[in-house]
């Protein structure tokens, strides 16, 4: 079974702009419970993105969060297949991925939101390969 992104991601995603501060997106994130809060131009493209791991940061609550977010934002498509989602979080070692149709954010999914697969038992591991009898074979 092929999930897609869309079926797993958040699509109320709290965002903000580069110019608001970093007190400000600190209050959003406690408000509304959330570990990230994605930067976003005016056209609502992700343009950097900031966790609550970056909060504790030595710069001013005055200042603007562009200061303080990761520019490099890892973005993955609506359509596109979890596992590609899972391969670029696993491989970047981040723990969400901004969701995109058309270059604009439309959700965000977490690694919490992977594990839905597991939990409601739509992901199934795949068995080991078994040995090749011929290369065994071919090595005595």
């Amino acid at each position: 079974m092929s999930v897609k992104v869309a079926e797993l991601m958040s699509d109320a995603v709290v965002t903000t702009q580069p110019h608001k501060s970093i007190d400000h997106v600190r209050g959003m994130m406690a408000k509304s419970k959330i570990g990230a809060v994605p930067i976003v131009n005016s056209e609502g493209e992700p343009v950097g993105i900031v966790s609550s791991s970056d909060m504790v940061s030595e710069l001013k609550g005055s200042s603007p969060i562009s200061a303080l977010m990761t520019k490099k934002v890892y973005t993955v498509p609506m359509y596109d297949d979890v596992s590609i989602a899972a391969r670029v979080m696993r491989n970047h070692r981040i723990h969400r991925v901004v969701v995109t149709h058309e270059k604009k954010l439309v959700g965000i999914l977490s690694a919490y939101d992977l594990l839905k697969l597991v939990e409601e038992h739509r992901y199934v591991a795949k068995n080991p390969p078994t040995k090749s009898k011929r290369r065994a074979a071919k090595r005595q």
